[in-house]
């Protein structure tokens, strides 16, 4: 196994850093006006970007329609796949924008080509269900959307900027229809959102993840997290990659990189939003390609299509709400939980399960995996670095009376061998920006006397906050001997307490 050297000397303190297009006609549209990019910095905003054309939602209805009658004539009576299918639609959407424009232009009033196309992308967007959402979808500055009912649409973007958008519906039953057709397009009956469940939790097309409620609140709710960061890697992390924050230093990634190749149990916790995802991903870049390994998530996220290629092997598995009646167990008919995968992934031939998020009992037969495997991994929301092992307690308790704390305990220390903490720190108050950063690694050694989880922090806080290394390993030494890592290669680091970070952090509080 090959590591690159880290060349800075840890004594030495880092290096300072310091036309708009005329709208479509039509009686009763509402207009979309242009979403502003952020500015990169305080002193020197960019240059604006020209506006956006806006959108007349009552033409892009009639032509949706015109488009869905077209297209159920061209089905009827014939045999057709699904890619034959998307490529008729696509010909017929052409052909009905296109002659719309015609008439536009015939009447005296033509339309820019920009124009045209953007008609054309939201016509097609209408068809297959995602309607105005498929504006936010597109645009890769976006982060969050929390819509609260049709007309309130806040957008937080990369960087912490927070914008209002315009009405993605004109009422909050079309809100409710827009994610009926959603839940649809996902193809499991069991996603869906009705008086009879009342609840949607989904992936949308583009990877992003859709939670939405409505009947049992005031009016109709849905969040989506957006994961512009599908294909990353621990170099990327690191700084390779110029669009992304710097959440490790190259020390770090030496080490996670080794824990990785030594098979060590790993959980990454921190708060929602923190980049616990994105650690992931990254981690399991290391994983070989021809390596089996079982992926069990809520809703698929954690493996993009374009790297199924890469990890061939890989077996994900979806868990799936029931629907329906409830059997003599109380549960609704068809539903299969993360816990009830863990022990079907166990039968399965690997050595790693992943689980994308434990938030349930499902913690217990997850921890219960990892004490017979090597290389499993899972995520976890906590709060701090120091509340991780209550965090475990508490999902552990939940599993049933038969659990008690000091056996939780006994569990935890047994199955993990290090807890990666992701911190996020969001200055947008006072002008500054969201920061995402590896701020512990801990390892596990074990259930002490007190019962109490014993770690030895590896990593922990350095004068900003990020990690720095803090400790040698104990008892995982041995195992990243025998993968070509040397943990002494730290030592000069742990004297010095200081990180190899590539660039000074740049927050708000060391100005004030």
């Amino acid at each position: 196994m090959r590591f690159e050297p880290v060349s800075a000397d840890p004594r030495q303190p880092p290096p300072d850093v310091t036309s708009t297009v005329p709208p479509l006609a039509g009686p009763n549209g509402r207009h979309h006006p242009s979403v502003p990019m952020p500015p990169t910095s305080a002193a020197t905003p960019p240059p604006e970007s020209p506006p956006r054309p806006r959108m007349d939602f009552h033409v892009v209805r009639e032509l949706r329609r015109e488009l869905t009658e077209r297209l159920t004539l061209w089905q009827r009576g014939r045999e057709f796949t699904v890619d034959e299918e998307d490529t008729e639609r696509a010909r017929l959407a052409v052909t009905v924008v296109a002659a719309y424009a015609d008439s536009v232009r015939r009447a005296g009033t033509p339309m820019a080509a920009g124009e045209e196309r953007l008609l054309l992308d939201q016509v097609t967007a209408e068809l297959v269900g995602l309607g105005r959402l498929q504006t936010l979808l597109v645009d890769d500055t976006i982060e969050e959307v929390h819509i609260l009912g049709c007309d309130q649409v806040r957008i937080a973007r990369h960087g912490g900027g927070v914008d209002w958008a315009e009405p993605i519906a004109d009422s909050d039953a079309e809100l409710v229809e827009i994610l009926q057709a959603a839940a649809r397009r996902a193809g499991a009956t069991e996603r869906s959102l009705s008086t009879v469940k009342p609840t949607l939790d989904l992936q949308l097309p583009d990877g992003s993840r859709l939670a939405a409620v409505f009947l049992v609140s005031h009016r109709p709710y849905a969040v989506i997290r957006k994961h512009n960061t599908l294909d990353v890697s621990l170099d990327d992390l690191a700084g390779a990659r110029g669009d992304l924050d710097e959440m490790i230093d190259p020390l770090l990634r030496d080490f996670l990189r080794a824990a990785m190749r030594a098979g060590l149990n790993i959980m990454v916790a921190g708060l929602a939003g923190a980049g616990k995802t994105t650690i992931i991903r990254a981690l399991m870049s290391e994983i070989p390609p021809d390596e089996p390994y079982v992926l069990l998530e809520e809703s698929r996220e954690l493996l993009p299509a374009r790297r199924r290629e890469r990890h061939r092997a890989v077996m994900s598995f979806e868990a799936r709400e029931g629907h329906g009646e409830r059997g003599f167990d109380g549960r609704p008919a068809g539903e299969v939980t993360i816990a009830d995968l863990i022990p079907l992934s166990l039968r399965m031939g690997v050595l790693r399960i992943i689980v994308g998020e434990v938030r349930s009992r499902e913690i217990v037969p997850m921890l219960q995996a990892m004490t017979t495997s090597r290389g499993s991994m899972c995520t976890i929301h906590a709060r701090s670095a120091a509340g991780v092992g209550e965090r475990i307690v508490e999902l552990a308790l939940a599993h049933g009376r038969e659990m008690t704390v000091d056996q939780a305990r006994r569990m935890a220390g047994n199955a993990l061998d290090l807890i990666v903490y992701v911190t996020v720190e969001d200055e947008t108050a006072i002008g500054g920006r969201k920061h995402r950063f590896v701020s512990h690694v801990e390892e596990v050694i074990g259930a002490g006397e007190a019962g109490r989880i014993t770690t030895t922090t590896v990593f922990g806080p350095g004068p900003d906050g990020r990690a720095v290394p803090r400790h040698l390993p104990e008892r995982v030494r041995d195992q990243l001997l025998r993968v070509g890592y040397d943990s002494r290669l730290l030592t000069r680091w742990v004297e010095a307490g200081a990180g190899a970070w590539r660039r000074p952090r740049q927050t708000r509080l060391a100005r004030r």
